[in-house]
């Protein structure tokens, strides 16, 4: 695991009492916009190089970046010494690509990039400008199960993992696991998965990933996980509480979740040998990331992400994007994602990765940081 399972409850705790704070002091208004008031400049922000603008900012997708978002929002709290704050609700990629391109909100959170027919109408949303996709939130997305007598040392590969996903395996002393583990000692205990029940971006990702890595045991796409094996749960946190309540569960989940609930991490084998979830191995994977697109608009290229099967590089990585207008915001909601931005930035640090996201660094950092600062 990235970090012990006390260091992520610890922070935890910060996030969530720093986010019921926010609750208690926050916007009463109920309409879903940005509301802001131009600063003095006497502030922390101003201290801080933001641009001292007040308010909220409003923010909706994808639950796999909610942890981080909380934790964003209290550092920026922190640096605009209380006077801005981010509301972002976790309702899924799908509702927050929705609701940015109907201008509901001032920025999306969103596992996937944009469908081909939604491009079209963001940049009339943002007044005939491009929407960029920022890959600001890196989640490595977990095979985590709850086995009794099982921890730390499963290992699966990924035509394993489909096989289990698509029901072809079905009990976890299978003989396609227990060759792939030998030494452990699996219990004759049925496998239940549990999938995402709503509309996800984590679940688009992780077919995305099967129909790459393992071409001849998965052939379906989408933000929609198959119904025919398992059952459902709604949101990151529904899987992992879920899975968490039955022995023998499995899911896919960004691995803060899992480690969240305490559940088994497996060592996954793409292609060289079975590879631990840490942040050393995820590192490799991204020095290695590809982008479809050119410029500050950073869609990645996930066909060659998943494809990766070098040694200790473990490729199932959600690079989650706050997806958001490049220019065509009015000048105080510019200032607030920008800031909003900025410190996001600053704080790639432990506390981030201890709630299980890998801090951005070096080029990519950089790159970032120069798309941020290109909003207008």
């Amino acid at each position: 695991m990235i970090r012990n399972f006390k260091r992520t409850a610890a922070v935890l705790g910060i996030v969530a009492a720093g986010s019921a704070a926010l609750v208690a002091c926050g916007d009463e208004s109920g309409n879903g916009s940005t509301e802001t008031t131009a600063s003095n400049g006497s502030g922390d922000a101003s201290a801080s190089g933001l641009s001292g603008t007040t308010g909220q900012l409003v923010g909706e997708g994808a639950s796999s970046q909610q942890n981080a978002m909380d934790y964003f929002n209290i550092k920026y709290q922190e640096a605009t010494g209380g006077d801005a704050s981010l509301a972002y609700t976790p309702s899924g990629s799908g509702s927050g690509r929705t609701n940015f391109v109907g201008g509901q909100v001032d920025f999306a959170g969103s596992d996937s990039p944009l469908s081909e027919d939604q491009v079209e109408p963001a940049a009339e949303r943002c007044g005939g400008n491009e929407a960029w996709h920022l890959p600001f939130v890196i989640g490595p997305v977990a095979i985590a199960y709850n086995l009794e007598g099982v921890d730390e040392n499963l290992s699966l590969s990924i035509p394993t993992v489909a096989k289990i996903f698509n029901g072809e395996i079905t009990n976890w002393n299978d003989e396609t696991i227990a060759a792939e583990n030998e030494g452990v000692e699996l219990p004759d205990t049925e496998i239940s998965v549990v999938y995402r029940s709503d509309e996800s971006g984590t679940t688009d990702n992780f077919q995305q990933f099967l129909n790459t890595a393992a071409p001849d045991d998965w052939d379906t796409e989408g933000q929609n996980f198959p119904t025919e094996v398992g059952a459902g749960a709604n949101g990151s946190n529904g899987v992992a509480n879920e899975v968490a309540a039955i022995n023998g569960g499995i899911t896919y989940v960004e691995s803060g979740f899992a480690q969240q609930q305490g559940l088994g991490i497996a060592n996954l084998d793409f292609g060289s040998g079975p590879v631990e979830l840490n942040a050393e191995n995820v590192g490799t994977a991204l020095d290695a990331l590809e982008f479809q697109t050119e410029g500050h608009n950073m869609v990645v290229d996930t066909e060659a992400l998943f494809a990766q099967n070098q040694e200790g590089s473990y490729p199932l990585v959600l690079t989650t994007y706050e997806i958001v207008c490049s220019a065509g915001y009015d000048e105080e909601t510019s200032n607030m994602v920008k800031d909003f931005l900025t410190v996001a930035l600053d704080s790639q640090d432990e506390d981030l990765e201890a709630l299980g996201y890998i801090p951005v660094t070096g080029t990519h950092h950089e790159r970032l940081t120069a798309a941020v600062e290109a909003i207008q």
